[in-house]
């Protein structure tokens, strides 16, 4: 646990590096029992998304684009009212700072822990997944 909260998290991380950073913090709050440890993993996970923010409504630097790529794009993994990726990030923020706040019932603080872990899952695949088409003859 230690190296995950002294982890670095570099500026130039891109996308998917931030994204599976955030659900690398969503696995372990979920699993934390020790209120000092999920309040720092709250932080550490803020601090990811606000990073993530300005990537999520960007495009994407060449390394990434070939990995969003897709001959035919799948359906969306997630429902149309969601389609804006910074309305992910910014309701996972949301969550983040309403349980950084320590102001929940205990059991608000369980059920928007785990609402937080499975909304950062999605996000994680909605942001990995292929959206932009290859056009014909570029296969």
């Amino acid at each position: 646990m230690h190296k995950l909260l002294t982890m670095p998290i570099p500026a130039s991380a891109d996308l998917f590096q931030l994204a599976d950073m955030c659900a690398t913090f969503a696995v372990e709050l979920v699993e934390s029992t020790d209120t000092a440890e999920s309040l720092a993993l709250c932080g550490r996970l803020s601090f990811a998304l606000t990073a993530l923010r300005p990537l999520s409504d960007s495009f994407p630097p060449p390394h990434l684009v070939e990995l969003l790529t897709a001959n035919e794009c799948p359906a969306p993994c997630v429902p149309d009212c969601w389609i804006d990726s910074y309305l992910l990030v910014d309701y996972a923020q949301s969550l983040t700072q309403a349980l950084l706040s320590c102001t929940l019932p205990h059991t608000a603080t369980v059920e928007l822990t785990g609402l937080l872990h499975d909304l950062i899952m999605l996000m994680a695949d909605y942001l990995k997944q292929p959206y932009l088409e290859r056009e014909a003859g570029h296969e």
